[in-house]
């Protein structure tokens, strides 16, 4: 049996012991839930979870401008990828010495399904993949029906400042937020993370986000933004989000979709209040 990853490649299950470093932090924490953290011999500095386990492995950079010569050292038989998040034209200088790599490029949330039945089955961890599916699917279930129950909001998802900068309605982070009836704006982009004029885009949205990554919004940013936006539009809420919980894929996906659940229902009462 194979599998194909994001680029049409086939992989099939492999037979020995697999050395595994891992370029992409999502994929870190999804190979530790598969059961395969001791396969993992190298990730990223951006690789953080879960802390007991990464720690201990060596690291090879960044996402972007990893060192190719320390990732050679270990010796690995797969190295995973992302499509967004490492370059491409050093992921291809891999392929001299890596003798399997494995590209990805979840888009939307129910992706993670084929993401677990893809490394599930080349590293034969099916009944861990199984597992994480079912799991997947409860959360899905219970956030879509919950969203199904109440009114669509329009929100303003801000992931930087100086420039002010969203996600279009094509990247993962837009279309799980849609998952849960909340619709980013702007409606259409041609940049998949556009910048935005504040105010105007503000003007359009019920609630504006502050995801905690890339740019690390915290509190006294909230307070700041909320005070300008209130003067303005007295009814626009401005919110800290978990960007964790909205962008990693892989199994933290199950826990972003309980997240979502749990912040939709809060607001839904706070708003009957």
């Amino acid at each position: 049996m194979q599998w194909s990853d994001a680029i049409g490649k086939p992989h099939r299950r492999y037979p020995g012991q697999p050395r595994i470093v891992s370029l992409v932090p999502s994929l870190t924490e999804l190979l530790v839930d598969l059961g395969l953290a001791a396969a993992l011999v190298g990730r990223t500095g951006f690789c953080i979870h879960p802390r007991d386990v990464v720690r201990r492995l060596p690291k090879v950079g960044g996402t972007k401008g990893f060192d190719r010569d320390k990732l050679r050292a270990l010796q690995p038989t797969h190295v995973l990828v992302n499509v967004d998040e490492n370059r491409r034209e050093e992921v291809e200088a891999l392929r001299d010495f890596v003798p399997h790599l494995i590209v990805t490029h979840p888009l939307a949330a129910r992706d993670n399904l084929d993401l677990y039945r893809l490394l599930g089955g080349v590293f034969d961890r099916q009944a861990q993949a199984a597992a994480l599916t079912a799991r997947f699917e409860r959360e899905w279930l219970a956030l879509t029906t919950l969203a199904g129950a109440l009114p669509r909001q329009r929100v303003l998802y801000l992931i930087w400042q100086q420039p002010w900068m969203t996600v279009a309605r094509d990247t993962y982070i837009s279309r799980l937020l849609a998952a849960a009836g909340w619709d980013t704006l702007p409606a259409e982009s041609s940049r998949r993370y556009p910048e935005v004029d504040l105010p105007a885009a503000a003007a359009q949205a019920e609630i504006v986000f502050l995801s905690s990554e890339p740019y690390p919004f915290r509190e006294p940013h909230r307070r700041r933004l909320a005070d300008q936006l209130t003067r303005l539009w007295p009814d626009t809420q401005t919110l800290l989000i978990d960007g964790e919980m909205l962008s990693w894929y892989g199994s933290r996906a199950i826990a972003g979709l309980a997240y979502l659940r749990h912040r939709r229902t809060e607001l839904a009462k706070s708003a009957r209040n």
